[in-house]
């Protein structure tokens, strides 16, 4: 009996499993999930904890991936890099970078292993190019009964059209590939903008750049915009100083001091948030992609986002914009982009995608907050993102999923008892 007790990155899930495992091989992997099965027990994989729904939490067997999380194929003429699970996304960047590759998009996280982001859906923004299960070219897993198999676009299809984004239902995932580029540079510009002037140009804005977001500060009419493109060159990256300035020491230092603040004086909160946007201010720089995409994250908050048409997000925010002064958020609301995909529980499966995201500061109130806020999101046909707090269900997915049910019999064929089941499962998927 472990006497282990886990707790995510949010720290709003805690796991007391009866079980600890961290395998060093995918045969020990079989072997862990083989046993659970021989003692009736369940089994959750878990990464690093990103995720703030309890889709890792489990009373069973929790296997840990962390030794796993080696290089085991580099092929820069076919652009395949092929990576065991547990590998972090910062390490997989650095060696990408290393060898003159990179993926086409991230999100701005990168300290998720590569299977727990793409298992529930990690996207980054993108006009043209998906989230991160959009480039995975093949998988690994181990199955319920310990067999080990793979699968891609031609060997067992569905399998791997239902494990890109499987939320650990399908088996355990050892191994990921992923179809990667030369590196190229992007030219990165931040500036705030007034929310009133964003939505006023959001389809100029979205269409004019490969990658458009903003971070909207509630009870203000601030937003941090972002705008990145592609370039030839020269690189321009940011000085260690000015790095260090503003995405170490304002963005997380001086921001989680204002976050704290907010929490003791909540009515203080709108004048707060005037103070962090007055911190904001442009600049611009040319660097690889993973310098441009991701940023150190170093306050806690739990989150919630919903995937939207992408022609409705004009609608949702301007509704947003009057809900949310009835409540004291102290964290800015993230809006960001995909194309439509073909990955079955993808968030922006078949339709141009909008994500919003509102987050609140760690040990703050936030279910009644949420909970307006997501019955918002559902009256436009949202899609909660499989990582962060939702209340929605199986009978509402289905209906929102169009290949809902070839997952589902997916799942039958390859765990029919359920031995990566948990509570989380059974609320998003049924039975």
């Amino acid at each position: 009996m472990s006497t282990r007790t886990w707790k995510n990155w949010g720290r709003n899930q805690t796991a007391r499993p009866r079980r600890f495992v961290a395998p060093r091989s995918v045969e020990e992997v079989a072997a862990a999930v083989r046993r659970a099965g021989e003692d009736g027990l369940t089994v959750k994989a878990v990464g690093s904890g990103h995720s703030f729904t309890d889709a890792a939490v489990t009373d069973g067997v929790m296997l840990s991936l962390e030794h796993l999380a080696g290089v085991r194929a580099i092929d820069p003429e076919r652009c395949l890099v092929t990576v065991d699970a547990g590998l972090p996304l910062h390490r997989l960047n650095a060696v990408l970078t290393q060898h003159r590759l990179s993926l086409t998009n991230m999100g701005d996280i990168d300290r998720q292993t590569v299977s727990g982001a793409i298992s529930t859906g990690t996207h980054g923004t993108g006009r043209d190019s998906g989230g991160l299960a959009a480039q995975v070219a093949g998988l690994e897993l181990v199955l319920a009964n310990g067999e080990i198999v793979t699968c891609d676009a031609e060997q067992d299809p569905d399998l791997f059209a239902a494990a890109r984004v499987g939320l650990g239902a399908l088996g355990v995932i050892t191994a990921v590939t992923f179809g990667v580029e030369p590196v190229f540079l992007l030219h990165a510009q931040e500036a705030p903008l007034s929310l009133t002037q964003v939505l006023a140009d959001f389809d100029e804005l979205a269409a004019d750049n490969e990658h458009f977001e903003f971070h909207w500060f509630p009870h203000t009419d601030t937003a941090l915009t972002k705008r990145n493109n592609r370039v030839t060159g020269p690189s321009r990256p940011l000085s260690a100083v000015r790095h260090w300035l503003e995405d170490q020491f304002l963005s997380n230092d001086v921001y989680g001091l204002l976050c704290r603040a907010g929490r003791a004086a909540p009515r203080a909160i709108p004048a707060i948030n005037r103070i962090a946007g007055l911190m904001l201010s442009p600049r611009e720089y040319v660097d690889v992609p993973h310098r441009v995409f991701t940023s150190p994250r170093r306050v806690r908050f739990v989150e919630m986002e919903y995937a939207v048409p992408r022609r409705a997000v004009v609608s949702v925010l301007r509704e947003l914009r009057t809900l949310i002064d009835r409540w004291h958020v102290n964290m800015p609301v993230a809006v960001r982009l995909a194309p439509a995909d073909d990955v079955w529980l993808s968030t922006a499966y078949g339709r141009d995608t909008a994500y919003v995201a509102v987050r609140m500061f760690e040990r703050m109130p936030h279910e009644r907050y949420f909970a307006e806020v997501e019955e918002l999101m559902i009256g436009y046909e949202g899609r909660p993102h499989w990582g962060t707090l939702h209340t929605r269900d199986a009978a509402y997915l289905a209906k929102h999923y169009p290949r809902f049910a070839d997952f589902l019999a997916v799942r039958d064929r390859v765990d029919p008892e359920r031995r990566f089941a948990n509570r989380y499962l059974r609320q998003v998927l049924g039975d």
